[in-house]
């Protein structure tokens, strides 16, 4: 799973009994070997499909790690391209590495759940991030997306199919979540990173009850299952032009 350029085990170690923004700074340095960077694939694939929307003047990462995704936004947005992560470790690798051609990039150190913008964004990509939000936190994390977007704006994520319970996929992730939760339940601080936690229909409700107008896009660089439902979707979810625009009940 890992190249050997990637963390070690003890490594590892340290950084899953550590809290999540202590274990991402100690991670940082070696995080583009782990397979915990989303694919280049996924994020080709993201900003083609995009590209039939845009363009775009400014776009955010949300929760941008190492800064993998603003390569994306730096395609998409005609101004600006925004990164913003809590753990400063990370943000200091991607100011490091990331320098994409003919944007203007900024990096910003603050959380998700409190963004320090107001429609400040036509665009707002996050990749391989929600596993580190807890279910009840999901609905605060999407207003504060709302917030910052611009009437007209999109919320854009890519999301996988989850594996079938025939798959050895299904155990693994099930038997990850379950460490993840005696840890949790023994051993302070605790390590937010739950796989099986982001399921779609969910996601789609609570998208909805923030406001949002959504769509769900194959990517089809990814193909199909056998029942015909794609591999990877692109959730597309809109802040409605009109401020008029009924905004669900919570």
């Amino acid at each position: 799973m890992f190249s050997p350029e990637g963390p070690s085990l003890r490594e590892l170690a340290v950084q899953a009994l550590s809290s999540v923004e202590r274990g991402y700074d100690l991670l940082a340095p070696k995080f583009d070997h782990t397979p915990f960077r989303t694919p280049d694939s996924v994020l080709e694939a993201v900003a083609s499909a995009l590209a039939r929307t845009g363009p775009f003047d400014d776009g955010l990462d949300l929760c941008c790690g190492t800064g993998a995704g603003i390569g994306v936004l730096a395609r998409l947005c005609r101004r600006s391209a925004t990164g913003i992560d809590f753990s400063a470790g990370m943000l200091a690798v991607a100011r490091e590495r990331v320098r994409p051609a003919g944007s203007r990039v900024a990096w910003v150190r603050a959380d998700a759940r409190a963004l320090p913008f107001r429609s400040a964004f036509d665009l707002v990509v996050s990749f391989g991030a929600f596993g580190h939000f807890l279910p009840q936190e999901v609905p605060g994390l999407f207003a504060e997306v709302h917030s910052v977007l611009r009437p007209g704006g999109c919320f854009a994520f890519p999301v996988l199919a989850p594996p079938r319970p025939s798959s050895p996929a299904y155990w693994m992730l099930l038997g990850f979540d379950a460490v993840m939760r005696v840890r949790n339940a023994v051993w302070r601080p605790p390590f937010v990173m739950y796989y099986r936690a982001f399921r779609l229909a969910d996601v789609r409700r609570e998208l909805e009850r923030a406001g949002f107008v959504v769509e769900l896009q194959a990517l089809e660089e990814f193909g199909r299952r056998s029942d015909g439902s794609p591999r990877v979707r692109m959730i597309v979810a809109r802040r409605p032009l009109s401020s008029l625009s009924p905004r669900p009940e919570a």
